[in-house]
């Protein structure tokens, strides 16, 4: 017997009669009516608890959570194919107060996003680009220029989430495919897929925190191409970027 159910109620209710009422076992007629009122209150006083829970975004659920989402967001956060109500109430929170307008919200939200932290490049900043007279950079470095004339700009490259699709689960018509070990064949729900997250998304996601008057170049890939190899007779640090045939696309 929980407070508020139909027992707990008709409890409450014969604790009210007066003695001459007679015993419990005695009046079946009795104890019927007041199990219907006990049923019908114990109803109302479920709708009330769950309508309580709704005016508050920690303690919402169901559909009331999508109506909050969009109330502050509109249709920049949707929640996800068979997303649990708690794992959608923590996208909604970590929205609300993210940080923003920042490089380090801008690497927070990738991060958040796809789990993998992107490259940020701003040319108007040395420790981005290296200088003259700066121990920072030096020959058979690659890396990036810097340009004063790129003033409120910055690159970025992305990176995709490092898998998609169902571990250790083979894909069909896979002749590896085992009984009950991995790689596995399974009939497969959609809740089972793992990050799937589109190139539209992180390019929504960036110019959510991006700051107001800027241009942040951005530039999706699954990882960064090979590095080319170091110069003969160079030491020093491994070469650390490669920005050939890189494509990029103004937020």
């Amino acid at each position: 017997m929980a407070t508020g159910d139909q027992q707990d109620i008709y409890r409450r209710l014969r604790g009210y009669l007066p003695p001459w009422f007679g015993d419990e076992a005695d009046t079946p007629i009795l104890n019927g009516v007041l199990q219907g009122l006990a049923n019908g209150a114990a109803y109302a006083y479920g709708l009330i608890s769950y309508a309580r829970l709704q005016t508050r975004i920690k303690t919402a659920v169901d559909g009331w959570l999508d109506m909050i989402a969009a109330d502050f967001f509109g249709d920049s956060l949707l929640r996800a194919a068979s997303q649990s109500d708690d794992s959608f109430r923590a996208r909604i929170i970590l929205n609300l107060f993210r940080e923003r307008a920042t490089r380090a919200g801008l690497i927070r939200v990738l991060q958040d996003l796809t789990g993998r932290t992107p490259v940020v490049i701003e040319p108007t900043r040395p420790a981005d680009t290296g200088a003259y007279g700066v121990p920072t950079s030096g020959y058979g470095y690659a890396g990036a220029y810097g340009s004063l004339s790129m003033s409120f700009q910055a690159f970025v490259i992305a990176f995709r989430p490092a898998g998609t699709g169902i571990p250790n689960v083979a894909g069909y018509g896979v002749s590896t495919a085992a009984y009950a070990t991995p790689s596995q064949a399974e009939c497969a729900s959609l809740s089972m897929i793992q990050g799937g997250v589109a190139d539209a998304d992180i390019y929504a996601a960036i110019d959510n925190v991006k700051p107001v008057g800027t241009i942040v170049w951005t530039s999706v890939v699954q990882n960064l191409p090979a590095p080319p190899a170091v110069i003969p007779g160079i030491t020093g640090p491994t070469v650390i970027l490669d920005f050939v045939n890189q494509q990029y696309q103004s937020i």
